[in-house]
């Protein structure tokens, strides 16, 4: 997915393809949120503002050993297909064999060219660390479903189910989803990511501080075989 003009499109409410609503006045954090989850905010609405002024933290997702020692950062889109074939194709692999054996950790960083893929991303961090990936792989798996729905309510809709498969409740997903102050935190995580690591486009891979392009399974394992040998 080529980088595109994300403080337009996403902070001002640019409509690409139907995949948006405004929601809200363009400058608020809530014009982030997906409009189902805005409207079902009633009494909510005073402790939400409270939650907005408090300071979020993002969480670093990681896999693997934090000894490991090749680091690889992935910066990836949820809707992006090239990043969905890494997802399903050569991670499963580098999992097996660099991830799970110690030799790679992985850091696995969030990039928001679109709504729908920050709310993508607020349906897999909902459940926390240990739940994380399990729902990136749903969100992953489904893509070709999902993100090409025309309606948001569907697209949310779906998002949800992946949630509910993972052991959230309906609850838990609607704090999830109406929750403001979160969403503007990861949007502005992403950008200082952006500023820090010039992400072009996605995915983006960086092993132990160098950039590397999205690749076969059998060309990243040169390189990562590379890396654990140096750092030995």
């Amino acid at each position: 997915m080529t980088r595109k003009l994300f403080a337009s499109v996403l902070l001002a409410g640019a409509v690409l393809g139907g995949a948006f609503w405004l929601t809200s006045t363009p400058e608020t954090s809530s014009s982030l949120l997906p409009a189902a989850a805005i409207a079902e905010e009633t009494t909510a609405d005073a402790p939400a503002a409270e939650t907005e002024a408090k300071p979020v933290e993002v969480v670093e997702m990681v896999m693997g050993s934090a000894d490991a020692p090749v680091t690889m950062v992935e910066y990836a889109s949820f809707t992006c297909p090239h990043c969905k074939n890494f997802h399903t194709g050569p991670l499963k692999e580098i999992k097996k064999n660099y991830i799970d054996t110690g030799k790679v950790r992985l850091i696995f960083r969030e990039a928001y060219f679109d709504r729908p893929g920050l709310w993508a991303s607020m349906i897999a961090r909902c459940g926390g660390p240990l739940r994380y990936f399990g729902i990136v792989d749903l969100i992953y798996e489904n893509q070709s479903d999902w993100a090409h729905k025309k309606d948001p309510v569907e697209m949310v809709t779906d998002l949800r189910k992946f949630g509910k498969i993972a052991g959230l409740n309906d609850e838990q997903l609607d704090v999830c989803m109406s929750d403001a102050a979160t969403a503007q935190a990861l949007v502005d995580w992403y950008q200082a990511n952006d500023a820090k690591d010039s992400i072009t486009g996605t995915p983006t891979f960086i092993i132990n501080g160098e950039k590397f392009p999205n690749s076969t399974y059998e060309e990243f394992a040169v390189k990562l075989d590379e890396a654990v040998a140096a750092a030995k």
